[in-house]
């Protein structure tokens, strides 16, 4: 049987000593989900915001009002600083955000439904990339979790020591 993203991430991070944490908005808590499906995961795993306002993006977590007027709640900026609030506020090697527009409603022009910001913040710096996903709320809901989790494993094995 194959290994699941979450363990492939937890294993990279417990190899290294490093811990994450998670700033989810239109996941809704999903990667927290997966990341607690494995054993063990309270070695790695600090825990995570549900940041579904933008109040609480900039009570918990720190976003700037001025990037939220600016950007919008689904840009790049605002994941990169979920990420490093995440990271900073739940003292953790690596911080996790995602931000996004799950649908049926919410899209525009500029940024349809199925829009998605995902960063990672780490010892290194901060990353940060720009999705889109098809189908339903809960279709795009899942397609965020497993990017986010690849992209993060990425980041981790990329990263120094």
């Amino acid at each position: 049987m194959a290994e699941s993203l979450q363990t492939s991430v937890g294993q990279a991070l417990k190899a290294r000593g490093w811990t994450l944490s998670l700033a989810e908005s239109c996941t809704g808590g999903l990667i927290g989900h997966l990341m607690t499906e494995v054993p063990g995961a309270s070695e790695y795993f600090l825990g995570g915001v549900i940041c579904y306002s933008d109040r609480i993006k900039m009570e918990q977590l720190g976003v700037a009002k001025a990037t939220l007027v600016r950007d919008g709640a689904v840009s790049e900026e605002t994941a990169r600083q979920m990420a490093l609030g995440a990271r900073a506020r739940l003292g953790a090697s690596f911080g996790l955000a995602v931000t996004g527009i799950a649908g049926p409603d919410g899209g525009s022009e500029a940024k349809p439904v199925g829009t998605t910001w995902i960063a990672v913040a780490s010892p290194d710096g901060e990353q940060a990339a720009h999705f889109h996903f098809d189908g339903d709320r809960t279709s795009i809901k899942q397609q965020a979790a497993e990017q986010a989790l690849r992209f993060l494993l990425a980041e981790v094995k990329a990263a120094g020591g």
